[in-house]
């Protein structure tokens, strides 16, 4: 360490040439809001200095914006469906040299073997992979997970240096009764010193003052620009997430300004990986806030300097001395293309793709982690939802691109006392199947999917991750669970009992070993045959399913135990 500083203060000084220079660059300073001009001194992998320097290699930048490298404030690799090592090869040709990662999707599943599998596969990649450690597994006693997670499990985590603290604190009943199973986990974190993430969803400024009194420091569940101002009057950095479902940007975004874009991250959270790769991760979000009057510069440094102090990554997040050479090469701000990426100093994409191959070892993958779908035989009275009274039912209505739905009471199709799916009114058979140990099944009704034929089935369910399914008919829908199954988790559409996509997950049933390129191909497919039975082309159905058993979130979802209402925290009967 004393040589490497001596090597540095050397460089810095000019008294010895810098291992890498980059010249003829416009310097992108987050601190200042300034563009400036100089050559970046870089020595093993750290800037030395800025100004005027000589270097063993040269980087012309030829007149390209220096950018710091993006950093996600937060997301769940598991959503991507790909491993934490392929993952890198989707993001970092999109500027994100750096990812605030919560593993609890492996973690509901897989519990402590989980955590490890993912530290362990995202060692060897040149993306920065930090973790929070997953606070609320199970998310609620609404619902059966595969593990149960406690701080006595969790505190050993901490002794890496890659583990940041406490991931989203989503069970707010627990925080608000003081739980010890809670408290547990946040004395652990605070003793620790280390971060706690917030999950207020649908909470109101009382429940921002129990968050904020448990130090407490993030929330990227705001929906509305005033709830977002709400936490940031309350000390709190609130994160704009811009995913698959939830696309909050234009909502949130009128709340920044001036005085207060400091406060302001920007994270992904959930996003599929074609959307990923085609659409883009940080980037994206930059862009889509450049585009709603945010000035570029502020914009970026709400994806860099910001996160990384809110998380004390001291030597990320800017362009400065003392600080990691993670940068981009940028052609013009406002539509930032990114024509280089790279990490330490090396290059590691150029021109949207990345120039690395993927080392990470794959081995130690348990059965915990590879036989991880173990649901009950189901058969067609399994699947029969009762009615006794008339034909009025409680009914889960998606909200396009939002994470929240809608409580509707419906009158529905009834047949001999039982609900018959209407292709007509969208009115669809909703199951979620315990698949860890064969504990149940839930059954609902919901509205907006717009299948007009067949069925679809996925072993991701936020956030325990049981079979969820989605049908217009009973022999579809068991299709559909049962080769989920058979494929040991994994996404599927039926049509006419026949098989007609599938992408198998075989990695927990959240992800799969197979590579970038062979996914997108395989979600192509699945794209395809969606469209085929008629599926909604305002979102994307597979990742909607999957926050239809999420009971964290309003106003009504499904869990393997019944129909959940958010707003009363308690089940009710589907029948109205």
């Amino acid at each position: 360490m004393k040589s490497l500083l001596w090597k540095r203060l050397a460089v810095a000084a000019r008294k010895e040439p810098a291992d890498l220079v980059v010249k003829n660059g416009k310097i992108i300073n987050v601190f200042t809001h300034e563009i400036e001009e100089g050559d970046i001194a870089i020595v093993d992998g750290m800037i030395a200095g800025i100004g005027q320097y000589e270097g063993h290699s040269i980087i012309d930048a030829g007149g390209k914006y220096v950018c710091p490298g993006f950093i996600d404030a937060h997301v769940h690799i598991e959503s991507s469906m790909v491993t934490p090592s392929e993952f890198a090869q989707a993001v970092i040709p999109h500027g994100v040299t750096a990812v605030i990662a919560d593993p609890h999707e492996i973690a509901n599943v897989s519990g402590v073997e989980g955590i490890q599998f993912m530290l362990d596969d995202s060692k060897h990649v040149p993306l920065d992979v930090y973790i929070m450690l997953p606070s609320c597994v199970p998310a609620t006693s609404f619902e059966h997970a595969g593990a149960v997670l406690t701080a006595q499990e969790l505190a050993p985590f901490l002794s890496d240096s890659r583990v940041l603290g406490l991931a989203e604190v989503m069970d707010y009943p627990s925080l608000l009764h003081e739980r010890s199973h809670m408290l547990d986990k946040l004395i652990m974190a605070e003793e620790a010193n280390k971060r706690i993430d917030g999950h207020l969803a649908g909470l109101d400024h009382q429940a921002v003052n129990v968050y904020a009194s448990a130090a407490i420091k993030t929330d990227h569940e705001c929906a509305t620009a005033a709830e977002a101002l709400e936490r940031i009057r309350r000390g709190l950095y609130v994160m704009i997430r811009e995913g698959s479902v939830a696309k909050d940007l234009l909502q949130l975004i009128p709340a920044v300004n001036v005085q207060n874009a400091r406060r302001f991250l920007f994270c992904t959270d959930d996003k599929h990986l074609d959307e990923l790769m085609a659409e883009g991760s940080i980037d994206h979000n930059i862009r889509l806030a450049i585009q709603a009057g945010i000035d570029p510069i502020t914009a970026i440094q709400m994806a860099t300097l910001n996160v990384a102090e809110c998380y004390r990554l001291n030597t990320k997040g800017a362009i400065a001395p003392g600080y990691e050479a993670d940068f981009l090469l940028i052609d013009d701000l406002r539509l930032l293309q990114i024509s280089h990426v790279y990490k330490k100093g090396g290059l590691v994409a150029e021109n949207g793709k990345a120039v690395f191959s993927t080392s990470a070892e794959k081995k130690n993958l348990g059965d915990r982690i590879l036989q991880s779908v173990h649901a009950p035989v189901i058969t067609e009275r399994d699947l029969q939802i009762p009615f006794s009274k008339g034909t009025k039912a409680h009914v889960i209505e998606i909200i396009p691109n939002r994470l929240q739905t809608k409580h509707m009471i419906e009158s529905v199709d009834v047949h001999q006392g039982r609900f018959v799916p209407s292709i007509t009114k969208d009115l669809l058979k909703l199951v979620v199947v315990e698949r860890h140990q064969q504990r149940g099944i839930g059954l609902g009704i919901v509205k907006g999917f717009q299948l007009q034929n067949g069925a679809i089935a996925s072993s991701i369910a936020h956030d325990s991750h049981n079979l969820i399914a989605v049908g217009t008919n009973d022999r579809d829908l068991l299709l559909a669970i049962d080769h989920i199954k058979q494929l040991n988790g994994g996404l599927v559409v039926v049509k006419d009992g026949a098989i007609i996509a599938d992408l198998p997950l075989e990695v927990g049933g959240l992800m799969t070993t197979r590579s970038c390129s062979d996914v997108c191909e395989n979600l192509q497919k699945i794209n395809e045959a969606l469209m085929d039975i008629g599926a909604s082309q305002a979102f994307n159905p597979f990742i909607t399913l999957a926050f239809l058993a999420l009971p964290v979130i309003p106003e009504l979802k499904l869990t393997d135990q019944g129909l959940f209402d958010v707003q009363t925290f308690q089940f009710i009967p589907v029948e109205a």
